[in-house]
C-alpha cells in the first residue's frame, strides 16, 4: 500500500495538469494559438529559471557522483549510435528515420523527469537532477540537430546550424549560468532569488497544462505500425535495460531512479517543431509526443510502484 501511494502521489499531479489543459482547450476557454505563444514564453523564460535555480541552490554535499553523469551521457550517445546504425535498415522512408531515432532517445526529462524525481525523493533531489539536466540537455540539443540533419530530405549536415542551436538553447543557458554561480560561490540578493524561485516553481505545472491543451489524437491510425514498436521499446524495454546496467555498475536509490527519469519519460515535446522545420515527418513526430505523453502516465506509475515494491527506491 505504501508503494502504491508513492506511485499515485508522483503521477496523479501530472495527469491533473495535463487533463486540466485539455479540458480548458476543449471548452473553448483558451484558443490553441494562445497556448502555442504561451509555450514559447515558458520555453524561453521559465525553463531557464528552473534549470538555473535548481543548480544555483544546490548543496555541495549532495551533488551527483561522476559515475552517474558519465553513465547517463555515455549511454545516450551509445544508444544514438546504435539507432543510427539499426533504424535505417528497418525504416525505408528517410524523413521517418530521424523522427523515430529522436523519439527513442530524446525524453521529456526536464518537464517530466525533474519534477517526478522531486515528487518521489523530495526537494533535496532537485540539485542532483538539475546537474543531470545539464548533461542531458547538452547532448539532446546537439545530437538531435545532427541526426535530423542526417536524415532530412537533402541528406546534408549543416554544422553551423548545429552550433547555433546549442548556443541559443535557453535551458542550457540557464543551467550553465547557475553552474558558474554555484562553482564560484556567488550569491545573488534575496530580492532577485525569490522571484526566480517562484518562476521555477511555476514552470512544470504551466508547461504540463499547455501540453494538455495542445494534444491532438486525430489521424493516428495509419502510423500505428511505427508508434507501437517505437513507444513499446522506449517506455518499457529501454528503461529496463538501463536499470539492469545501472544496478550492475553500482547505482542505487536516487541515482537509479534518475535512469527512469531520463529513459522512461515521454518523447520530448521539442522534437515535434524540430522535425517539422528540419525535413522530418512532422505528423509522426507529433503523434509520438502525444501518445507517449498519455501512455507514460501509466508506465511511470508502474515503474515507480515496481521499484518501490522491490526496495530499490
Amino acid at each position: 500500500m505504501d508503494s502504491l501511494l508513492v506511485a499515485l502521489n508522483a503521477v496523479i499531479p501530472f495527469l491533473c495538469y495535463i487533463s486540466f489543459g485539455y479540458i480548458v482547450k476543449v471548452k473553448g476557454v483558451v484558443k490553441e494559438n494562445f497556448l502555442q505563444q504561451l509555450n514559447q514564453m515558458v520555453f524561453r523564460l521559465f525553463y531557464p529559471c528552473m534549470t538555473f535555480y535548481n543548480i544555483y541552490k544546490a548543496d555541495a554535499d549532495s551533488l551527483p557522483r561522476p559515475l552517474l553523469l558519465i553513465f547517463v551521457g555515455g549511454s545516450i550517445i551509445l544508444l544514438e549510435i546504435l539507432l543510427v546504425l539499426i533504424v535505417p535498415r528497418i525504416i525505408p522512408e528517410n524523413p521517418k528515420r530521424g523522427v523515430i531515432i529522436q523519439g527513442v532517445f530524446r525524453s521529456n526529462f526536464v518537464l517530466f523527469g525533474l519534477p517526478l524525481t522531486v515528487s518521489v525523493f523530495g526537494d533535496s533531489a532537485a540539485s542532483v537532477a538539475a546537474m543531470v539536466v545539464t548533461v542531458v540537455v547538452t547532448i539532446y540539443n546537439t545530437t538531435s540537430v545532427v541526426i535530423l540533419e542526417m536524415f532530412n530530405t537533402s541528406g546534408k549536415l549543416n554544422i553551423k546550424n548545429v552550433a547555433l542551436n546549442v548556443i541559443k538553447n535557453p535551458l542550457l543557458q540557464g543551467a550553465i549560468t547557475g553552474l558558474v554561480l554555484f562553482l564560484l560561490q556567488i550569491h545573488l540578493p534575496e530580492c532577485i532569488v525569490t522571484p526566480i524561485a517562484a518562476f521555477a516553481d511555476m514552470t512544470s505545472p504551466l508547461a504540463l497544462f499547455i501540453l494538455g491543451g495542445t494534444l491532438h489524437f486525430n489521424e493516428i491510425g495509419h502510423n500505428l505500425k511505427y508508434l507501437v514498436p517505437t513507444l513499446s521499446f522506449k517506455l518499457a524495454v529501454l528503461p529496463a535495460i538501463m536499470l539492469v546496467i545501472g544496478h550492475a555498475l553500482g547505482l542505487r536509490g536516487l541515482e537509479l531512479f534518475l535512469l527512469i527519469a531520463v529513459y522512461g519519460t515521454p518523447v520530448a515535446a521539442a522534437s515535434y517543431p524540430m522535425a517539422q522545420n528540419m525535413g522530418g515527418d512532422g505528423e509522426l513526430a507529433g503523434q509520438l509526443v502525444v501518445i507517449s505523453t498519455v501512455v507514460s502516465v501509466v508506465t511511470l506509475f508502474f515503474w515507480i510502484f515496481f521499484l518501490r515494491s522491490i526496495g530499490i527506491i
